[in-house]
């Protein structure tokens, strides 16, 4: 059978990708430029080079402060110290999430989001077992340690522990205003990423309507094969040279303001939490984030909902009297994000792909999850390159997606009817259809290994969603019967996890404790 004349195409038109070119630093630029440049280190010797532009006038947003596990890997494969890191960016350790008030607004409710899976999670569903018991042991402490860690404020590891790996699952709490110009030391000094500080002025399109060139107004032409938008909320490649359109997600997700404020710590030896605490409120939420040096708050509201006067006296009033005079900063929010995320030889990461609502910590993840899939798929040719953009803009959209359900989650299963806020977030025509399915789905079977999360690096695993639906005391019918085969397993299982529950209490430093020993010694190389 002849082969199709396109695969004997003289080699001489192919035009290879070896030129990247990263618009705008923050953690966006600089996290992708590291990301791209370790994964191809190899190739600078035949003449790949990654370049990042940044303006030397534009501010820094300087929140997202939380982070996933993921950024471990991240750190270990670019090749970061994370010595280094903690010293360098305030760091703390990260164990999770604890939700105040979310599900009555009453004073004692609270439940914890933690970053380790179910006690035997892959062997067996703890859920229903658990909802069978209907004991006063919360569902986290029943399956994980890591609720009760939080609870003590506890560190996942000990200063004898190797870089990245931990006796528990962990992620960190960082400064964003030191953790850009760290990653640019790095990126500069470790990967060779070339950086130009210079205002980009407009993008130049070639005939066939790809990217040729940037034009700045101090280096003047900059010319590369791929250019990488991370140019914040303005998106000044993907949206306003590409044209393409940012979908809003405003009537599902409606917070749109947030006020931060940096508050200090009361003495040096103040406990720091080692999980993002988020309080809700009458129309939105305050994080609140433990760094070493100071915690990081901030409420997050809806305006449509409440005056920027009123959410400040909120946060004022959470943050307490002898703070009343820190100031202030105001931050807008659109929830939502680009229609595509790369179209031909120009792909978005960070706030120029979009932003959601900071409460599960989701932008930082996002460029990472972003930045690894262009390094891995790296195109060889521009002849190949829009198949691959075609693959990360199927990818990137269900990441989008499933983060909106997720977020919209915590929202519908909360009973609180105080505000208009609560009451309009649970109107079913605010609720994307495929999480009004689990739902529905969830009433009668619990969440698990299903086909709902059948993605290799699913955003949110059904733990996640166990953890939230069963916190906010959501009800799944139980067929009790139907548990006995599995009943001995899932009873050795909850009895494993007291036991390395105990065992972790009394072997894991205070969590500051070792944050000042990993400043002061370091830890261990892997």
């Amino acid at each position: 059978m002849a082969l199709p004349a396109v695969l004997f195409s003289v080699r001489s038109m192919v035009r290879p990708v070896k030129n990247i070119v990263i618009v705008g630093g923050g953690t966006a630029g600089w996290l992708t430029a590291g990301v791209i440049a370790a994964k191809h280190k190899a190739r600078r010797a035949s003449g790949f080079t990654v370049t990042l532009v940044e303006s030397p006038n534009t501010p820094i947003i300087g929140v997202g402060e939380g982070t996933w596990p993921t950024l471990r890997t991240t750190l270990a494969k670019i090749g970061v110290s994370e010595t280094d890191f903690f010293r360098e960016c305030d760091a703390a350790f990260k164990q999770g999430a604890k939700f105040a008030r979310w599900t009555t607004g009453a004073e004692d409710d609270a439940y914890y989001h933690p970053l380790v899976l179910p006690q035997a999670f892959s062997q067996v569903n703890l859920a229903p077992h658990w909802l069978a018991q209907s004991g006063d042991v919360s569902f986290c402490d029943a399956v994980c340690p890591q609720g009760v860690l939080c609870d003590e404020g506890l560190a996942p590891k000990t200063i004898a522990s190797a870089q990245y790996q931990g006796a528990a699952n962990y992620a960190y709490h960082l400064d964003a205003g030191r953790f850009a110009p760290f990653l640019q030391r790095h990126c500069c000094e470790k990967l060779g990423v070339r950086h130009v500080l210079a205002d980009v002025q407009r993008a130049d399109l070639a005939e066939d309507g790809d990217i040729r060139a940037i034009v700045t107004e101090q280096a003047g032409e900059i010319e590369g094969d791929l250019f990488v938008d991370c140019t914040g909320f303005r998106s000044l490649l993907l949206g306003e040279a590409m044209g393409v359109p940012f979908k809003d997600c405003g009537d599902v997700l409606f917070c749109d303001t947030a006020l931060a404020i940096q508050v200090p710590y009361e003495s040096e030896t103040s406990p720091i939490s080692t999980h993002t605490i988020s309080t809700a409120q009458s129309a939105g939420w305050i994080w609140d984030i433990g760094l070493p040096t100071r915690r990081g708050v901030g409420h997050v509201f809806s305006s449509r909902h409440i005056s920027d006067e009123d959410a400040e006296r909120e946060l004022r009033a959470y943050v307490g009297p002898a703070y009343r005079d820190l100031p202030v900063r105001k931050i807008g929010i659109r929830s939502g994000h680009r229609e595509i995320f790369w179209k031909r030889n120009c792909v978005a990461v960070g706030l120029a792909a979009g932003f959601l609502e900071p409460l599960e910590a989701s932008a930082i993840v996002l460029i990472e999850l972003s930045a690894k899939l262009i390094a891995e798929q790296m195109p060889a040719c521009r002849e190949v390159m829009d198949v691959i953009a075609g693959r990360f803009n199927a990818t990137t959209q269900y990441r989008w997606g499933r983060i909106i359900d997720f977020l919209k989650l915590h929202y519908v299963l909360s009973q609180r009817s105080d505000t208009a806020f609560w009451r309009d977030n649970r109107d079913p025509d605010t609720i994307p259809e495929r999480l009004s399915d689990l739902l529905r789905l969830w009433r009668h079977q619990p969440p698990w290994l299903h086909e709902e999360f059948d993605r290799v690096e699913e955003v949110f695993p059904a733990a996640s969603y166990q953890y939230v639906l069963y916190g906010m005391g959501f009800r799944t019918e139980i067929e009790r019967e139907a548990l006995a085969d599995e009943a001995a397993l899932a009873q050795r299982a909850l009895r494993e996890n007291a036991v390395q529950t105990e065992r972790l209490r009394a072997t894991l430093p205070r969590h500051r404790d070792l944050i000042r020993k990993i400043v002061e010694h370091g830890l261990q190389p892997v």
